[in-house]
């Protein structure tokens, strides 16, 4: 079992990090703010203008720690490791399966279903909560069609068939989105369906800074194993993206991102107040709504779920990494199939 370790976010602006001995030291206009023993950490993300001294940089490199650098609204720009690490005949294993067209489809095809399940577990939840029938009517028939998708998805004709599945679903999905917030939020909190590139409204935005932390674990727990999360089986391997590591988060964005997102929209924790409209009718979270989000999706993370192929209890922080190992024994042949998780 790998070792939870944390995720230090440092997003206040100006702030500047170095190595001390063992720990790294976060000053803010020459003042120190905090210092973390290294070992504590797994990884760094920096939101905007944070500075890092090379001998930091070097340090979490010769360490195997990522340091992932976002813009101040979230948005991926870099993220720096050291060595390329992992057994090169899994990743020889990995592109042969690429190459392989039934294998990829199956793989493609059950990393949707597990997205496509999760959503719908997310959905019926919402349902049996719903505030009038016709809300719960209306949540209930997009559920539907996300186990119409999955009925269609145990024989897919290629890949090309299991994207336009996952693109049905997600659009009945994101149709009722705003049936699962509470009506005094909705109206606080508008949302016209699914839009991103830039999000254009406050529950997209939200969404949107989710996914982006959720990616960076994916990616994480991909290299953590030694597959390579450029190289994808759903999403089309493109230069510069990480398309097995949009594979993989497929199965945590219902359950994590969006589930975490409407918790924390109907009990208030986040509000209008913590976004901020951009020129062009962008909308993205404030410094004070990056820290609101940041810290809940951390708390998340620590709750332990018990996994159902492994029978056992895990943070949820893990599970990244747990399925990655889990695609990784597939691609070797020790497993028959790829399990996807999905969560209860």
């Amino acid at each position: 079992m790998k070792q939870l370790l944390n995720t230090l976010y440092v997003m206040t602006q100006g702030a500047y990090l170095s190595l001390d001995h063992e720990t790294v030291r976060i000053e803010v206009g020459g003042e120190l703010k905090l210092q973390v023993p290294l070992h504590h950490l797994g990884s760094i993300v920096t939101l905007g203008n944070v500075m890092i001294s090379p001998f930091f940089l070097g340090k979490c490199g010769e360490d195997g720690r990522a340091v992932v650098i976002l813009d101040r609204n979230g948005r991926f720009k870099c993220r720096m490791v050291g060595k390329t690490t992992g057994n090169v005949l899994l990743r020889q294993e990995q592109y042969k399966a690429v190459q392989n067209e039934a294998k990829c489809i199956a793989i493609a095809a059950a990393m949707t279903a597990g997205k496509v399940k999760n959503a719908r577990n997310v959905l019926m939840r919402s349902a049996r909560e719903a505030d009038t029938p016709e809300e719960e009517l209306r949540l209930r028939k997009s559920a539907e069609v996300q186990a119409q998708a999955l009925f269609h998805l145990k024989s897919p004709r290629d890949t090309d068939h299991v994207r336009g599945l996952e693109g049905e679903a997600a659009a009945a999905y994101f149709d009722v989105f705003q049936l699962m917030m509470k009506p005094g939020e909705r109206e606080s909190l508008p949302m016209n369906g699914r839009n991103r590139r830039p999000p254009l409204d406050p529950v997209n935005a939200l969404i949107s800074f989710l996914y982006t932390l959720i990616l960076n674990d994916c990616i994480s727990g991909l290299e953590g194993v030694g597959l390579d999360p450029q190289m994808g089986f759903l999403h089309v391997p493109r230069p510069g993206r990480p398309s097995l590591a949009l594979d993989l988060m497929e199965e945590f964005r219902a359950f994590l991102g969006d589930r975490l997102a409407i918790t924390l929209i109907n009990r208030k924790q986040v509000t209008i107040e913590h976004f901020e409209p951009r020129p062009g009718g962008a909308v993205y979270l404030n410094e004070k709504g990056r820290k609101e989000v940041v810290a809940a999706y951390q708390k998340r993370k620590q709750e332990e779920v018990e996994h159902p192929l492994l029978v056992e209890k895990t943070p949820i922080g893990l599970l990244p990494h747990l399925q990655a190992r889990l695609l990784a024994r597939h691609l070797r042949g020790d497993l028959e199939s790829y399990v996807p998780y999905v969560h209860g």
